[in-house]
């Protein structure tokens, strides 16, 4: 397992998040000045210094609750709320859509080009806030910094610490159904044809050399695909052409996206005693926890702007429906931690999640501007 993943899973699924926003925030036509403000203070949150400082720090990959947990608090991070059912939904798009993109990277270190396609079209959301871009930028000159020495063997360690991270979702997306990208049973299809991974050759032809390393003899083979040369390298620099469309948005054509469940999800979810089995965090995970929502700084709902509800299903019934149809044991529910043995942990819990309070909405609103019931107590 790599020490060198979490940022990258961060930082791609976190993009994921922000397309979906960035698409239901038009479907449901909210008032261009609040959709800048939540995705402006999402990112800002995202990107907050202090926050990169500890997610940068090598360290391993933590459960899918856990994760799943930074992410509620984050989709919370300004005026808008997301109700569970919203929530798990929005969660399984961020990450079938990344699990397909590792799937398909070419060569292990593309999943860095996945990234800054993420991290380019971040930017493009908060193009009016310089402060939020330069936070963005910051962020890259990171990933710069700590991946631009890696080698390729520790790119293929990540690519393979990812794809174990997400072996066991196979959750069925409309999107890649309709294009014909993932079977019934939840599983991608992989390409049989296009560029190849750059710096190789289009598959058809074994050579053999002598030991002096003379090529002796040349023999052509029929591949069966439809592959061709790559035209050039995706750049790495803070601008310039990625190459690689994979983490690009695909939601820029506006058209409704709808998750269902697999047979493979559910039993494989049986399996994963994590999610069923009421059983604390390990000791790491709640440290791992500690330190990364120190790290945040979540807005408070106050003063005269209301917040709303944001929906990801076309439907308020449909939504209802999504909540009490989904399995039990794929539900992300609420995380209690108890650490009574140690006092100075719980102080230091209890001042982060303090920080992490929202205000209840007046009694006078809609059932669906309930809050997602987040963690309640540490």
């Amino acid at each position: 397992m790599s020490v060198r993943t979490l940022p990258l899973l961060f930082l791609n699924l976190g993009g994921e998040m922000l397309y979906v926003l960035d698409q239901r925030l038009r479907a449901q036509n909210i008032p261009g000045d609040k959709a800048r403000k939540v995705l402006n203070d999402i990112i800002s949150t995202m990107f907050n210094r202090k926050f990169m400082e500890e997610l940068f720090k090598p360290q391993e990959l933590y459960s899918k609750k856990a994760l799943r947990t930074v992410y509620d608090r984050l989709a919370h991070a300004s005026i808008m709320r997301l109700n569970q059912a919203s929530m798990d939904k929005l969660y399984d798009l961020m990450t079938m859509a990344f699990k397909y993109q590792v799937l398909l990277c070419p060569r292990p270190k593309d999943v860095l080009l996945v990234t800054f396609n993420h991290l380019d079209a971040i930017k493009g959301f908060v193009q009016d806030s310089p402060t939020v871009i330069h936070q963005v930028d910051e962020t890259f000159r990171q990933l710069s910094e700590v991946y631009g020495k890696l080698s390729e063997g520790e790119f293929q360690l990540i690519r393979q610490t990812l794809l174990i991270f997400f072996q066991d979702l196979h959750i069925r997306v409309s999107t890649f159904l309709k294009d014909k990208v993932q079977n019934s049973n939840g599983r991608f299809v992989l390409p049989v044809s296009g560029p190849v991974p750059w710096g190789t050759e289009v598959p058809g032809v074994i050579r053999v050399f002598s030991v002096k390393g003379k090529e002796v003899k040349k023999m052509k083979f029929r591949h069966g695909g439809d592959y061709v040369a790559a035209q050039k390298e995706g750049s790495f620099e803070l601008y310039g052409d990625r190459v690689l469309k994979l983490g690009t948005n695909m939601y820029s054509a506006s058209r409704p996206v709808e998750t269902h469940m697999s047979a493979t999800s559910k039993n494989a979810a049986s399996r994963a005693q994590e999610n069923i089995v009421p059983n604390p965090l390990a000791k790491e995970e709640l440290n791992f926890l500690a330190r990364l929502m120190g790290g945040m700084e979540i807005k408070k709902l106050s003063g005269p702007e209301p917040g709303f509800r944001l929906n990801l299903f076309t439907t308020d019934e449909e939504e209802e429906h999504a909540a009490l149809s989904r399995p039990e044991e794929l539900s992300y529910e609420v995380i209690s931690i108890q650490a009574t043995q140690d006092q100075q942990r719980n102080e230091e819990l209890a001042r982060i999640m303090g920080e992490f309070e929202i205000t209840e909405q007046p009694e006078n609103t809609s059932k669906g501007d309930d809050l997602l019931a987040m963690m309640d107590r540490l």
